[in-house]
């Protein structure tokens, strides 16, 4: 049987690493990990992430099938996953990242409405702007529910209550080919 709940894309830094937190004040919940990506190697420093373990569960029972929208990329399943007790889970494979759009929407904005291939949406991001939202509305034959999250706070209780509120009732319908890998 297909998974008919609505897609929930996910990106890390922002809404679970909220890297725009003062400096050197861990959040409350939060536990600091240092973590080397691809592209993080010596000499650089190792990274500093935030991530709250309480996350999990509550991402797990907003009634999502939940995908890795991030520049991490499937790495975020070696990284991020454990830490907040997720299984693996599906990653959007970019085509291309951090370029100019010619309609000045987010470089992901096109690619997660031609992933979602007509299903309902959330996409929960820190760089999600009103021109986002429009274009999303006039080009995705679905619903959809672009949430932006303070890369200072991270995801919150009231971000988790709107993203529950929103899933509930909605079925995803089967689409098109996904872009996204699990490796």
């Amino acid at each position: 049987m297909t998974d008919q709940r609505p897609l929930l894309f996910l990106d890390v830094d922002g809404p679970l690493n909220p890297w725009r937190a003062e400096r050197h004040r861990q959040p409350d919940g939060y536990t600091t990990l240092r973590m080397r990506p691809t592209g993080w190697e010596p000499p650089r420093e190792a990274l500093r992430v935030w991530l709250n373990p309480g996350h999990g569960p509550l991402l797990l029972g907003l009634g999502f099938r939940i995908v890795w929208a991030t520049t991490w990329k499937a790495e975020a399943n070696r990284w991020i996953a454990p830490v907040l007790g997720l299984p693996e889970l599906p990653a959007v494979e970019w085509p291309q990242m951090h370029h100019q759009d010619p309609d000045g929407v987010h470089w992901k904005t096109r690619h997660l409405v031609a992933s979602a291939a007509g299903r309902p949406f959330a996409w929960v991001d820190d760089e999600i702007r009103p021109v986002d939202r429009h274009w999303i509305a006039r080009h995705h034959r679905g619903e959809a529910l672009p949430h932006r999250v303070d890369p200072a706070k991270g995801l919150l209780p009231d971000d988790f209550a709107v993203l529950r509120d929103w899933a509930a009732g909605r079925t995803g319908r089967a689409g098109g080919g996904s872009r996204w890998r699990t490796d």
